[in-house]
């Protein structure tokens, strides 16, 4: 599950703030006005959790290729790497 910290970096790379709790009103955007809505943020934590999926089948999918090429399982790769 995406963070809150990781939703805010993403949509406001340019932005400071400060939380002082876990739910949108608590962000602090330090005297400036939000440049987001509570359901664009709300937005974020799914789309950071579909590009952490992605990025895990791609590395899952490397993975298996090297395996594949090696013509070794993952198991005798353990065994190599301990």
């Amino acid at each position: 599950m995406a963070k809150m910290y990781e939703v805010l970096q993403m949509l406001c790379p340019n932005v400071e703030w400060y939380v002082q709790g876990e739910e949108f009103d608590d962000i602090d955007w330090l005297g400036a006005k939000a440049p987001i809505t509570k359901a664009q943020y709300q937005a974020g934590f799914a789309q950071i959790d579909a590009l952490k999926a992605e990025q895990d089948s791609v590395k899952a999918a490397a993975k298996s290729a090297l395996l594949t090429q090696l013509g070794i399982t993952e198991e005798q790769a353990k065994l190599l790497l301990s």
